[in-house]
């Protein structure tokens, strides 16, 4: 069982690595991507700037200016977000392959033992494709999912990937709109 669960880590960081690689190759070194990044970095600095010096005592001229950034900078990152999409399919169905044909390798195995008794409606992903009644065992599908959701955002991260905190902040296409909260 450590085997598989060691196995299944491996995978996971190799499966992320590969799909890093391919947003790499099909949008991070793109003239676009990186065009578009800067002016999201830029936008979302001189936005933060302005709101900081400016503060809630905002005259009209100077809440139109906030809001027409803000505009630019929602534009901006939805263009970027539709940049990374082609990388998205390309990920989702290399993805998609490998996931079918690990799960077939390792169907019907118990590859963890978990250290707690799942919520019922994670049972039926945990406990995916497992005889017995003993729900504290893992099944591949939940261990690879919990392995590649963590350990893709750390790659991100140290690969230089992952969104700055600046840009994060402001939102993106599915992120809740500049100034939504005020």
């Amino acid at each position: 069982m450590w085997g598989d669960t060691i196995l299944i880590v491996f995978i996971s960081i190799c499966t992320a690595l590969l799909g890093e690689g391919l947003t790499w190759v099909l949008v991070y070194r793109t003239e676009k991507y990186q065009k578009l990044k800067g002016e999201v970095e830029k936008q979302s600095k001189k936005l933060e700037r302005r709101k900081e010096i400016h503060g809630e005592s905002l005259e009209k001229s100077q809440k139109k200016k906030i809001e027409r950034d803000e505009e630019k900078l929602k534009n901006n990152n939805r263009d970027l977000s539709l940049v990374k999409m082609k990388s998205m399919f390309a990920t989702g169905f290399a993805f998609t392959a490998l996931l079918s044909m690990f799960n077939s390798i390792f169907d019907g195995r118990v590859v963890a033992q978990l250290p707690f008794t799942p919520i019922s409606w994670i049972q039926g992903l945990s406990h995916r494709n497992l005889s017995g009644d003993d729900y504290t065992d893992c099944s591949f599908i939940f261990l690879y999912i919990l392995c590649t959701m963590s350990i893709r955002q750390n790659i991100q991260k140290l690969l230089g990937f992952a969104p700055s905190r600046a840009a994060s902040k402001q939102g993106g296409l599915f992120g809740p709109a500049p100034g939504q909260f005020k």
